[in-house]
C-alpha cells in the first residue's frame, strides 16, 4: 500500500473511532460556511430579482432625454441634475422614429398615513411625480382604481398604501414639503411588485406635479421617449440628437434602467453584502481558533498513539498526512452541510424580509457556482489551515514518546513568545498612534489594529497565566477546594487556555469596538448640539439616507410670527460648484442664523450677504484660500454662474455647514425647496413647555413634523446609531456562539484526557456536584479571560477609530466609554462561559469512577 493510502486509511479509522471529538470543529465550520453561503446566495438572488424588476419596468422606454449639467458633492455620488424644458416634447413628438413621448417630473413627496405618521423616510427615497398615461413609458401599472385626472388626485404604490393603512377614496397629506391635501384614487405596482423595494411613490397629475415639485412650470426631470416600429434604441437616440439644445443629451432606455437600478439597488446591495461578508470573515476567523485548538488537543492526546505508529515504521510524512486528511474530511463534510444550511438561511430571509417591512422581490433563489464553490473551498481551507501547525507537531512525534504514561498538554509560554509578542505590541502601539494622532488615517489605524490583534494572540499564553491567577483568586475563598482546582486546571496549559479564550476575545473585541464607537458618535452629536445650537426647540423631519421630504419653507416664518417666539430660522440645502468643486450650500437667513446658532468667532458680518455675498466656515476658507473680501465663482445646476463676495468667515460649522447664502441668492437657481431643520428661540419668560406646545400646534398644519427640545433633537439625530448597533450585535452573535462552542469542545476534550485524574478525585471524596462546579468554573475563568481581553482590545481600538475619524474629517469627535453597555457585555461573556461548561460538566460527573481510574 502507498504512503498516501496508508495515511488516508489511518485518518478515516481515527475519525470513526473518535468522531465525537470533532463535533465542535464540524459545527464551527458548518456555521461559518452557512453564514458565508447565505450571504452570497441572498446577494445573487436580490441582484437578479432587481435586474428582472427594473428590466420589466423599463421595457417600454427606449430613450431618455435629460440635462448634462450635474453638480456632485461629497457623499452624493449621483449628484443634482438640472431639469429640462418640457417645450422639447413637441419637436421630439414630430420625429418619425418616435411613437410616444412624455415629460417625467420627479421630486420628494412623503405621504402621511392613516395614523397621522409619515410613511417611509428611513433610508430609501420617498418619491412623487407626474402620472404618465402611456402604459409603456410608465414603469407603474394601475392595480386598483384609476389614474389621477383632477387636482389633488393621486395614485400610490400598493406597498406604501398597505404600510400607511390607506385605501382608495382616503384623503391624506402629501409633504412636498409644503403640505398638499390629496385623495387616493388608484393603487399601482412596479414591475409586478407592490413597490420598488421600500421606495414610496405618489403619482399626481402633470399640473399638480409642476405646481408642487418644480420651481416653475415647464420643467421636468427628464423626457421619456418610446420608439416607433422598427427603430432600435440606438437609432432613436441618434435621431433625437439634432433636435436637442446644448447641455442636453439622450441615452438609451437600457442605459437609464441600469443607472436607476444601480441608484436604487446597486449601492445598497454592495454595502449590504460587503457588511455581511466582513462579518462572515470575523465568524470564520473565530472558527479558525476553535478548530486549531481542537486539533492541537487531539494531537497532544494522541502522542502515545502516534509514537507507536512511528515505532512500527510510520514516517513523519504519513503522520502529518494522516492529521491533514482528518482535517480535510471534517472540513469538506462540514462545508457541504454548511452549503445546505446557507441555502436555508437565504430562503428564510427571503420569507422573513417582507414580514419586517422589506419587500424581498419575488422569485426563486439564485444559486450560482461561485456561491457554492467559494464557501466550500473556504471551509476546507480554514479547517486544513487551522490544523496545519498541530499536524506538523504530530509528524515530529518521537517513537520514545510511546513510553509516556500521560498525554496531558501542559505546555507553557516560552520566552521567545513573550519577546515576540511584546515587539508586535510595541509596533502596534506605534502604528495606531501614528494613525490616530500623528497622521490621522483610518487605513493606517486598521493596520495597527491587525498588528494589535496579532500581538494579543501571541501574548495570550503569557497573559493567561497572570490573568487567570488574578481572575481566579476569589474562587479559593468562595468555592474552597473546588475553586482552587478550577483555577489550577485553567492554569495547567496557558497555551490551550489562551487559544480557547482568543476566539471569544475576537468576538467581544468587535462588539466592544462598535459599542464604544457608537457611544462616541452619540456623544459627538450631543456635543455638537450643545456647542452650536443656542435655540430652545428644533423642528425636524428625521430621515436616514435619501428618504423624507424635508420641511416647508413656509413653516419658519409662520413659527416666527408666534407671540412666544423670538427667532425662528430654517436651514435649507442647495448645491453648487464653488471655484470648480461641488459643495453643499446652507440656504437661510444669515442674520437670524447668528442669533440661534453659536458660529464662534465671525470675521466680517452675517447681516449683509444679500444676493451676492457668501459666508464661509474658517476650516473651508483655509482650504480654499478664501478670506473676507475675496471672491468665489459659483456654478449652479441650472448652468448659470455668479461671482460671490466672501463677506463673513465663521468659526464653527457642524450644523451651519461650510457655505451660507441667503434665500434671495438661492431663489433663481432653486429646485424643490425645503428646510432640513428649523431652530427656534423663545422670548424671555416663555417656558420651554409652553413654547414647544405653541410651536407644535402651528407645525401640525405643515405635515406634523417633530418639535423637540435640544436634548431630544440630539437624541433623535443619533437614533440610527442604535439601529446600527442592534444589527452588529445580531450579526456577531454567531461569532460569539462559535467561540462558546470552542470552549465547550475544549473542556470536553480536556475531560477525556483527565479521565483518570477525575476518577481519582471522585475516589478520594469529591462529589458529583463538586466535580460539575469545578468544570463550570474552569469554563467561566476561560470565558472571563477572553471577555476581559476583548473589552480591553475593543475599547482601545474604539478610541483609535474615533481619533482617526476625527483627524480624517472636519468633525470634532468626542470619545465616550459606555460603562453600562460594556458591563453588560462582560456579564454576557461570563454567563455564556458558564453555559458553555454546562454539558462538559454533566458528562464529567457521569464518569464511572472505577473505569476512570483504570483508564490508560
Amino acid at each position: 500500500m502507498t504512503s498516501t493510502g496508508a495515511s488516508v486509511r489511518l485518518s478515516l479509522s481515527a475519525l470513526r473511532a473518535h468522531r465525537r471529538r470533532f463535533v465542535g470543529t464540524l459545527t464551527a465550520v458548518l456555521l461559518g460556511v452557512a453564514f458565508l453561503t447565505g450571504t452570497l446566495v441572498m446577494g445573487d438572488t436580490l441582484r437578479a430579482s432587481f435586474d428582472t424588476m427594473f428590466g420589466n419596468a423599463a421595457s417600454g422606454t427606449d430613450a431618455v432625454v435629460r440635462s448634462t449639467n450635474v453638480v456632485t458633492v461629497s457623499g452624493d455620488s449621483e449628484g443634482t441634475r438640472q431639469p429640462v424644458s418640457t417645450a422639447l416634447v413637441q419637436p421630439i413628438a414630430k420625429l418619425p422614429q418616435v411613437a410616444a413621448v412624455a415629460p417625467d417630473i420627479q421630486g420628494a413627496g412623503q405621504l402621511i398615513g392613516s395614523d397621522g405618521k409619515p410613511i417611509g423616510g428611513q433610508g430609501p427615497p420617498t418619491l412623487a411625480g407626474n402620472w404618465i398615461d402611456d402604459p409603456k413609458l410608465n414603469p407603474y401599472r394601475i392595480a386598483e382604481g384609476r389614474a389621477p385626472a383632477a387636482p389633488g388626485e393621486v395614485v400610490v404604490n400598493r406597498g406604501t398604501a398597505d404600510k400607511g393603512g390607506l385605501k382608495i377614496g382616503d384623503t391624506t397629506v402629501l409633504r412636498t414639503p409644503d403640505p398638499v391635501h390629496v385623495t387616493v384614487v388608484g393603487l399601482a405596482t412596479f414591475g409586478g411588485e407592490d413597490g420598488m423595494a421600500q421606495v414610496t411613490y405618489t403619482g399626481m397629475t402633470l399640473a399638480d406635479a409642476e405646481k408642487h415639485l418644480t420651481p416653475k412650470p415647464g420643467q421636468a426631470s427628464s423626457i421619456q421617449v418610446r420608439a416607433g416600429p422598427g427603430t432600435s434604441q440606438r437609432e432613436l437616440v441618434d435621431a433625437l440628437r439634432p433636435v436637442l439644445p446644448p447641455n442636453t443629451e439622450a441615452i438609451t432606455g437600457q442605459a437609464s434602467a441600469a443607472e436607476n437600478q444601480d441608484k436604487i439597488s446597486g449601492a445598497f446591495l454592495s454595502l449590504f453584502t460587503t457588511l455581511l461578508l466582513v462579518f462572515s470573515g470575523i465568524v470564520l476567523l473565530v472558527a479558525t481558533f476553535s478548530i486549531h485548538n481542537t486539533f492541537a488537543i487531539v494531537v497532544a492526546q494522541r502522542t502515545r498513539e502516534n509514537a507507536l505508529l512511528r515505532a512500527l515504521g510510520a514516517s513523519r510524512r504519513q503522520i502529518l498526512g494522516s492529521t491533514l486528511v482528518e482535517a480535510t474530511v471534517v472540513g469538506v463534510i462540514a462545508s457541504a452541510a454548511g452549503l445546505a444550511g446557507g441555502i436555508g438561511i437565504a430562503a428564510g430571509l427571503q420569507a422573513l424580509f417582507p414580514a419586517v417591512g422589506f419587500p424581498f422581490p419575488a422569485g426563486s433563489l439564485v444559486i450560482s457556482g461561485v456561491s457554492m464553490l467559494l464557501p466550500l473551498g473556504v471551509g476546507a481551507v480554514v479547517c486544513v489551515g487551522s490544523a496545519l501547525v498541530p499536524a506538523v507537531h504530530a509528524g515530529r512525534t518521537a517513537p520514545l514518546a510511546a513510553l509516556r504514561e500521560t498525554a496531558v498538554d501542559d505546555s507553557a509560554a516560552s520566552r521567545t513568545r513573550a519577546v515576540t509578542g511584546l515587539g508586535l505590541l510595541l509596533a502596534a502601539v506605534a502604528v495606531v498612534l501614528a494613525g490616530a494622532l500623528v497622521n490621522p488615517s483610518v487605513w493606517l489605524s486598521a493596520v495597527g489594529a491587525v498588528l494589535a490583534l496579532t500581538a494579543f494572540v501571541v501574548l495570550g499564553p503569557v497573559a493567561s497565566t497572570y490573568a487567570v491567577r488574578l481572575l481566579g483568586a476569589p474562587l479559593g475563598r468562595l468555592r474552597g477546594a473546588t475553586g482552587h482546582l478550577a483555577r489550577r486546571n485553567a492554569l495547567r496549559s496557558p497555551k490551550r487556555t489562551a487559544s480557547t479564550a482568543t476566539a471569544l476575545m475576537i468576538g467581544v473585541a468587535v462588539v466592544s469596538l462598535f459599542t464604544v464607537f457608537g457611544a462616541s458618535l452619540k456623544a459627538t452629536m450631543n456635543q455638537t448640539v450643545d456647542r452650536s445650537f443656542a435655540g430652545d426647540v428644533a423642528i425636524s423631519a428625521p430621515a436616514f439616507g435619501a428618504g423624507g421630504s424635508g420641511l416647508s419653507t413656509q413653516l419658519a416664518p409662520a413659527v416666527g410670527r408666534l407671540p412666544d417666539v423670538d427667532t425662528a430660522v430654517g436651514l435649507g440645502k442647495g448645491v453648487a460648484e464653488v471655484n470648480g468643486s461641488g459643495r453643499a450650500l446652507t440656504v437661510t437667513d444669515p442674520a437670524a442664523l447668528a442669533r440661534v446658532f453659536d458660529l464662534g468667532k465671525v470675521d466680517g458680518t452675517m447681516k449683509s450677504l444679500g444676493t451676492s455675498g457668501i459666508a464661509v466656515s474658517d476650516t473651508e476658507a483655509g482650504k480654499r484660500g478664501l478670506h473676507t473680501g475675496s471672491t468665489a465663482r459659483l456654478t449652479f445646476t441650472d448652468g448659470k454662474e455668479q461671482t460671490f463676495t466672501v463677506r463673513a468667515v465663521f468659526g464653527q460649522s457642524e450644523l451651519a455647514g461650510d457655505y451660507v447664502i441667503t434665500r434671495q441668492a438661492w431663489a433663481p437657481h432653486r429646485a424643490q425647496d425645503s428646510d432640513s431643520l428649523i431652530a427656534v428661540s423663545f422670548k424671555a419668560g416663555v417656558s420651554t413647555a409652553d413654547g414647544k406646545a405653541a410651536v407644535a400646534k402651528t407645525a401640525a398644519a405643515y405635515g406634523n413634523p417633530d418639535v423637540q427640545t435640544r436634548g431630544e433633537y440630539a437624541q433623535s439625530s443619533a437614533g440610527g446609531i442604535d439601529m446600527m448597533l442592534t444589527l452588529v450585535y445580531a450579526l456577531l452573535a454567531l461569532a460569539v456562539l462559535i467561540a462558546l462552542l470552542g470552549i465547550a469542545n475544549t473542556l470536553t476534550l480536556a475531560i477525556h484526557e483527565r479521565t483518570r485524574e477525575l476518577g481519582l478525585l471522585r475516589a478520594v471524596g469529591q462529589t458529583r456536584r463538586q466535580l460539575r462546579a469545578m468544570v463550570r468554573w474552569e469554563s467561566v475563568l476561560v470565558a472571563a479571560f477572553g471577555t476581559a481581553g476583548g473589552l480591553l482590545l475593543g475599547g482601545a481600538l474604539g478610541w483609535v477609530l474615533v481619533k482617526a475619524s476625527e483627524g480624517a474629517g472636519d468633525t470634532a469627535f468626542a470619545f465616550a466609554l459606555p460603562p453600562l453597555r460594556l458591563l453588560l457585555i462582560a456579564l454576557v461573556g461570563v454567563t455564556a462561559g458558564a453555559l458553555a461548561g454546562w454539558r462538559p460538566a454533566r458528562r464529567a460527573a457521569r464518569l464511572d469512577v472505577l473505569r476512570a481510574i483504570a483508564t490508560d
